[in-house]
């Protein structure tokens, strides 16, 4: 049995909804399956679906077409039973401020009809670096403490289903490290864990399969690995304070002064030295690397989408 099951889901806002707005194709008959123990990343664009699929995997929103499971309990028909199985790290930083950490997860844990679970709170509170927090007021901590405080909050029933929405967003290095080495043992043990974030490097790190969502659609859903293989052989690096030709500006990543402009073999590198010379750009610092997830993402956004079907088909 599937950890999740997303199944022909859809989700049009209305215009009712949307003054002055035509309705919104959110998502369109986006369906896979997540596997018990899988680490599974979900990325895309912004705009692209992922919130609003979290969203209704959550049971914050309804599709208006298609189901979501969490093992095997449907996260509309069988709310309770699906959230029990579910921890949420949202990307908000929402929190009670009356509150000191241990009271947070206490109160938490009573949602689940949980007691007496020091021990396990004791746990959450050491792996993810709070334990020195505990008896601190919530309005007291910093922005990556209170990311702390909601994975813990997440946790606190041992869900056995694991998402994190943009857990790392705006938080520093000390963090990402806490949370991923915490979270990458529980994966050890068997959970399975559902991430979205922008950052990839940590997908293509942490993720042994991807699903990658654009404008409401499915446009990739294969292992990290294959993605991979997959992309451009190589990728020229360099950095330049001038203006692209046109014809390499169009196939560029360009970062501040970093170029990067895929290649698919020697003679397609030299090609773009070539063009570089004539235009009179100097590259500094330039290497060559092989591609990564970014550069598969980015070729993939980059590429055609078939149009979404007619809204008027949708139920």
């Amino acid at each position: 049995m599937p950890a999740i099951s997303f199944q022909s889901v859809s989700k049009v806002y209305p215009a009712s909804q949307r003054p002055g707005a035509r309705p919104l194709k959110a998502l369109d008959d986006v369906g896979f399956d997540i596997e018990a123990g899988e680490f599974f990343g979900l990325l895309g664009p912004n705009g692209a679906g992922k919130t609003t699929l979290i969203s209704i995997l959550a049971g914050l929103a309804r599709p208006t077409a298609g189901r979501v499971l969490v093992h095997g309990f449907d996260v509309q028909a069988d709310f309770a039973q699906a959230r029990r199985h579910l921890g949420i790290v949202p990307q908000e930083l929402v929190y009670d401020p009356f509150f000191t950490v241990r009271e947070a997860l206490v109160f938490q844990s009573g949602y689940f009809g949980l007691r007496r679970n020091d021990a396990w709170i004791d746990e959450l509170l050491h792996g993810l670096g709070l334990a020195d927090k505990a008896g601190a007021n919530m309005r007291q901590l910093s922005g990556g403490m209170k990311r702390r405080v909601l994975v813990a909050q997440a946790l606190v029933h041992k869900p056995p289903v694991i998402v994190l929405d943009e857990p790392t967003a705006g938080v520093d290095v000390e963090l990402r490290q806490t949370l991923w080495q915490f979270v990458a043992d529980l994966n050890r043990q068997g959970h399975t864990v559902l991430l979205t974030t922008h950052y990839l490097e940590e997908a293509e790190a942490l993720c042994a399969r991807l699903a990658m969502l654009k404008l409401g659609r499915v446009i990739a859903l294969e292992k990290t690995s294959t993605l991979l293989a997959s992309a451009t052989a190589s990728v020229l690096h360099f950095k330049t304070d001038q203006r692209l030709p046109p014809a390499l500006a169009a196939l560029a990543r360009v970062t501040g002064r970093i170029v990067e402009l895929p290649a698919h073999g020697p003679e397609e590198i030299e090609r773009h030295l070539a063009a570089l010379r004539q235009a009179g750009v100097r590259a500094e610092d330039v290497e060559i690397r092989k591609a990564d997830l970014e550069d598969v993402f980015v070729q993939l956004m980059r590429g055609p989408t078939v149009a979404p079907a007619p809204l008027e088909r949708v139920a």
